[in-house]
């Protein structure tokens, strides 16, 4: 089975198994920042869902309809994730302030206390295998979902820390205000998911240091008799395009023109696979 399947996989199972925790910590508890917790699992079990048919679907063959592969399904799994979190975090702060103004006391401190621990552990080991095979196989869906639960990590440490001074201090409104302060991270973390995955959607250029390295491999074919110009990049989910134009002296054959481009195109391959290259050849 396909490494960014099996990976995304991993993290359906992880999640489902958390949202049970959280949600039966928060019931027996009746803690606001559990329950949001809970909610933010859940938006990061769909999140995983949507990545787990976008790697599936991005990864199949160019066809008919979509000549250019199917890359781009994991930005817009990305986008969809984004405005998933942001979803969940606008009802967290309605959760939240609701609390603030009908408080209520804490129960099982202890209980929620041990979930979020187990909770911030296991999502740090998954969130570090999904980074892991995201940057291997340059994959935005997978890398989106590693950033949810990565902020799962550092919210559900947090939540653990509020319980721990609620139950030293005995201030139970500080139950509200700390899964408020877990919902402004969520915040950021579907901006910078959003932009993240928004921008290929564009055909946004590759990064400076991409295109650079890209002109590099270029000029070390490059002559007096040839040149290029026109170099333009885009990206659709892990799949990198490049097109150019090379100038070539007039008196080349057809097949050396052919062996020219072979060549660029196969040292292009070997930094930068999976990408399509094009070149338009032209005389001076």
């Amino acid at each position: 089975m396909n490494q960014k399947i099996k990976t995304a996989r991993l993290s359906i199972l992880s999640n489902s198994f958390l949202i049970i925790l959280k949600v039966l910590a928060g019931i027996l508890s009746g803690s606001v920042s559990i329950i949001s917790e809970a909610i933010h699992s859940v938006m990061d079990l769909l999140a995983a869902i949507i990545s787990f048919f976008s790697v599936k679907v991005s990864d199949t063959p160019a066809d008919d309809r979509h000549p250019y592969g199917h890359g781009k399904f994991e930005n817009i799994s990305g986008v969809v994730e984004a405005f998933l979190i942001f979803i969940a975090a606008g009802w967290i702060i309605y959760e939240s302030i609701y609390k603030i103004i009908h408080p209520r006391e804490i129960n099982r401190i202890g209980l929620g206390f041990a979930v979020m621990i187990v909770s911030a552990i296991v999502n740090f080991f998954v969130s570090r295998r999904l980074y892991k095979i995201a940057k291997k196989t340059d994959s935005i869906a997978l890398e989106a979902d590693a950033l949810h639960l990565k902020t799962d990590v550092y919210t559900s440490a947090g939540v653990a820390a509020g319980l721990l001074l609620i139950w030293l201090t005995g201030y139970h409104l500080l139950d509200p205000f700390i899964a408020i302060l877990v919902s402004l991270l969520i915040l950021k973390e579907s901006f910078t998911l959003f932009m993240k995955a928004y921008s290929p959607l564009l055909d946004e250029s590759l990064s400076k240091e991409e295109v650079l390295e890209i002109r590099m491999i270029i000029r070390k074919h490059c002559s007096e008799n040839i040149t290029f110009h026109d170099l333009r990049t885009r990206k659709a989910g892990n799949y990198k395009y490049v097109d150019f134009h090379l100038n070539l002296a007039e008196n080349l054959t057809v097949k050396q023109a052919h062996d020219i481009c072979d060549a660029i195109e196969q040292d292009i391959r070997l930094e930068f696979d999976p990408i399509e290259v094009t070149i338009h050849v032209e005389n001076f």
